[in-house]
């Protein structure tokens, strides 16, 4: 591997894997991409990448492979039908996914034993505006020596890049981001729905708000596409946080942990979910409490 110009592979070029991809190309990076839908490359070749038939070439012809994809069940698929077989150990897998700690060291173990090949799990806050600007926070864990890889690889696309200690760590400090990001948009929806019903001018909450000790990114982010009812286009899906708060509930039950925050929201989450929304955008939640 060139320390200074690795060749990079990036697996999945959805929401946030484009924007990813395109700031690479743009800082200089060699790109080659795969994604399970073929049709969903075109922005990124048009812009430079070299899309690769599948996993195992992706793997063969990169020095870093990233890979931003849905679940646990997706990273785990491709890394077992693909990276597995054709990795080596001087190549490295950065994961920018959200999926479950105790997945990822297993993932770790099995690409280790079978080829060396080191593992950072390295998850995203930010959304598509941060994956766009390059201001990304990521939580990172592995070794030292892959995480000085992954600061390098990485930044053109994050703000901040924190070493959170061995591999999972970066999956755990994740689960904590989501716990606080999920509770907060389901207060938000809640209060909306409710200045709305009482009277106020909800597209001036954000406003009045801004700057104190109420106002957060969320804030700023979904307040004013529930005071409009403007859903489109979708910038994160509630499915998403639906799955980072299970992993929530899961992991605290591991270590014995209550978190009743969590759970609720968690279960008003499913509620909501259930109802349709699970591909919409989070902002749709303030129609858990209109009437």
């Amino acid at each position: 591997m060139s320390e200074n110009n690795p060749v990079l592979g990036f697996i999945g070029i959805g929401l946030m894997g484009k924007p990813m991809t395109l700031r690479l190309l743009a800082a200089g990076f060699r790109v080659n991409v795969w994604n399970r839908s073929a049709e969903k490359l075109k922005p990124v070749t048009e812009a430079g990448a070299s899309a690769c038939a599948t996993v195992a070439d992706l793997t063969k012809a990169s020095d870093v492979l990233l890979v931003c994809l849905a679940d646990t069940a997706a990273v785990e698929a491709v890394v077992h039908n693909g990276v597995l077989a054709n990795g080596s150990a001087a190549k490295l897998l950065i994961d920018l996914s959200s999926i479950h700690p105790d997945n990822t060291r297993q993932l770790a173990a099995s690409l280790y034993e079978s080829c060396g090949m080191g593992w950072v799990d390295a998850p995203v806050s930010g959304g598509v505006a941060g994956a766009e600007q390059g201001s990304l926070a990521i939580m990172a864990g592995g070794a030292a020596g892959h995480i000085a890889i992954a600061r390098h690889v990485l930044a053109p696309l994050y703000q901040r890049l924190t070493h959170m200690g061995e591999v999972g760590s970066g999956q755990i400090s994740k689960i904590c981001n989501q716990m606080i990001v999920s509770c907060n948009v389901l207060v938000i929806a809640e209060m909306m729905a409710l200045a709305q019903q009482a009277g106020v001018d909800a597209q001036q909450i954000p406003v009045a708000l801004a700057g104190g000790f109420a106002d957060s990114k969320p804030l700023q982010i979904v307040a004013p596409q529930m005071a409009a009812a403007s859903f489109e286009p979708v910038k994160w899906r509630v499915k998403t946080l639906l799955k980072d708060l299970s992993m929530a509930v899961d992991l605290a039950g591991q270590q014995g942990q209550s978190v009743p925050m969590s759970g609720l929201a968690a279960q008003l989450m499913q509620l909501h979910g259930s109802h349709g929304y699970l591909d919409q955008d989070p902002a749709t939640l303030i129609k858990l409490f209109t009437k």
